[in-house]
Formats: C-alpha cells, sequence, structure tokens
C-alpha cells in the first residue's frame, strides 16, 4: 500500500527494487489491493513479478471505490457484478492468469455476504482465483460466508498495539479453519521506534490524521514504544523485530505481513524470523504493551464503521 498511497512521496523504481529483493530473500506472499492508488499499485506489482510468478501467492483485495477525481470520497461495494468487474481489472492490472487469494476488502452493509461470496465462488471454479478471503468481518459474518463457501484467509490489523482479535474473533477464525492475516503489524511504522514526531511524516500522510499520532496520544504510544524497545535491545534485535517475533508467536495460523518501501527495512523485518520469544518473553511483552494499551482508535470514528460488519 505504502508503495503507491497514504504514506506520502514514493519511487516505483525503488518499490519494484524492494519487491524483488524480497523474493530473492524467500517472500513468497504479495499483498495488493484495488484501491491502492488507486488501481496504480496493482501495476506496479505486476511489473515487479513480471516473469516471477511461479511459485508466489498474489493477494489482491476489491471492495472499497475511490472516486477518480478525489481519492478521499469512498463507498464500499460486494454486489456480485462488481466482484466480477473487479476482478476482471486486477487480473488485468496484475498482469496474472489467477489472483491466488481474492479478498473483500470491507463488507458491505448493502449486500448479504451470502451474495459476495457467491460471486467470489463463481470466479473460483472458473478458475480466475484460488482461494476466497475476507477483511475486517466478524465473527457472524464469517460464519455465514463459510455457509456459502470455504473462506480461506481473514485480514485484519493485529499488532502489539491493536489486540482486538484476542475478543473471540482468532476464536471463530480457529474454529471454522480460516487462516488470519494480520496488516498493519507494525502499528503503522509507530511500534519501529523511528516515528519521533508527527514531523517525521509527510504532509500528505494519512496517518496525520489517525487518532493514535494525534495530540496526546502521540506521546502516550511514544511511551509504550520506548518500553517495547528496552525489551528488544535486551533481546538483541530491533523494536520492529520484537513486534513482528510477537505476532509469529501468536500461532501458525498468523502471517503478518509488514510494508515497506525500503530494502533495509526490508531486511530488518525478515530477521525477526531468527528472534525466539520464551513464554518469560512473552510474559514481559505483556507487561510493557498489555491489551488495550495504545492510545486513540485504530481509526477515526468514519473509518470504523466500515470495520468488524
Amino acid at each position: 500500500m505504502g508503495m503507491s498511497d497514504f504514506y506520502g512521496p514514493t519511487h516505483d523504481g525503488d518499490s519494484i527494487a524492494t519487491i524483488q529483493r524480497a523474493l530473492d530473500l524467500g517472500v513468497t506472499l504479495l499483498d495488493t489491493a484495488d484501491m491502492y492508488g488507486p488501481h496504480t499499485n496493482e501495476e506496479l506489482v505486476g511489473r515487479a513479478i513480471k516473469g516471477r510468478r511461479n511459485g508466489l501467492v498474489i493477494a489482491t483485495k476489491f471492495g472499497i471505490m475511490r472516486d477518480p477525481s478525489d481519492p478521499t470520497r469512498r463507498g464500499v461495494n460486494g454486489r456480485p457484478e462488481y466482484v466480477r468487474a473487479s476482478c476482471e481489472g486486477s487480473l488485468k492490472r496484475l498482469g496474472v492468469e489467477h489472483i491466488d487469494l481474492y479478498y473483500q476488502h470491507r463488507v458491505d452493509p448493502d449486500t448479504p455476504i451470502e451474495e459476495t461470496v457467491g460471486a467470489m465462488s463463481d470466479l473460483l471454479r472458473e478458475g480466475k482465483i484460488g482461494h476466497i478471503g475476507l477483511s475486517e468481518a466478524n465473527g457472524g459474518t464469517l460464519r455465514r460466508a463459510c455457509s456459502v463457501h470455504q473462506v480461506t484467509a481473514l485480514q485484519t490489523e493485529y499488532s502489539l498495539w491493536s489486540r482486538d482479535p484476542e475478543d473471540g474473533l482468532l476464536d471463530v477464525c480457529r474454529e471454522l479453519g480460516i487462516g488470519f492475516v494480520a496488516y498493519s503489524p507494525l502499528g503503522r511504522g509507530f511500534l519501529t521506534g523511528a516515528i519521533r514526531s508527527v514531523d517525521d511524516l509527510a504532509p500528505d500522510d494519512f496517518r496525520r490524521s489517525n487518532p493514535r499520532f494525534m495530540g496526546e496520544n502521540f506521546q502516550r504510544n511514544m511511551d509504550l514504544v520506548s518500553r517495547v524497545k528496552e525489551i528488544a535491545l535486551q533481546k538483541g534485535c530491533t523494536a520492529s523485530q520484537l513486534a513482528l517475533a510477537w505476532v509469529l508467536a501468536q500461532g501458525d495460523d498468523i502471517v503478518p505481513i509488514p510494508g515497506t518501501t525500503k530494502i533495509e527495512h526490508l531486511e530488518t523485518n525478515i530477521g525477526a524470523l531468527d528472534v525466539q520469544l520464551s513464554q518469560e518473553d512473552l510474559r514481559r511483552i505483556d507487561e510493557v504493551a498489555p491489551k488495550g494499551t495504545a492510545a486513540g482508535g485504530r481509526y477515526t470514528d468514519a473509518g470504523l464503521k466500515t470495520i468488524q460488519r
């Protein structure tokens, strides 16, 4: 996402080099969405994977509509005809014959989930997608979706400062055999410790309007990061590696998808695989970063209305 939108200026050449370095290092899952850009991120990924498609799991999403003349204006659409049209567009932009994992990006409150998943299952039977996913759906919606077709993955925010999935959602996923993909596992970059001030963000960076980056919440969350960094220092790793290792330690069915635009940060993230956390480590982390410790909501009030439907 950050390679094309939301986090300030980007450079396609650097982004493609970062993606290709990830492939060289053994990364096999690339996650994008048609609304990133909008549309330009799928094209970027398509260029980066050209000639290297085999062995990759390409995940993309549909459902969030953005007005081309004003990308800040958005809607949610899960109607069957929109599902099909979106898939055709993504296939073309990615330059692939099938999408391995296709997500509904947000649940459409005006379209029964059974209809949306039914349209996705049609695409699966036609070979245009390999697996069905949902993003930011609640447990009840997951159950209804699975009554139509098995859902392979749920993508929802999960990190040391966003632990809402522990309130039953992870249990539902495990009951239904649904894998969990954790987005923003580094707290939109906050948990890396690299952001010391709001001034470190570009003027058009959307995080400037995120409650956790605003006012007194910023300093309270900085205090949380400082406590995490102390444990990381004792473990001989970075704060970002500790945060990723914590997510990985929550279960073999959980896959974090940290985003980055720089090769050096990519390599640091991959280093989290070498960080082993003992039960005592996990206890200490939970002590300094207990559930609910983050100050501020993870989205604005408007954004919160579109999640966990």
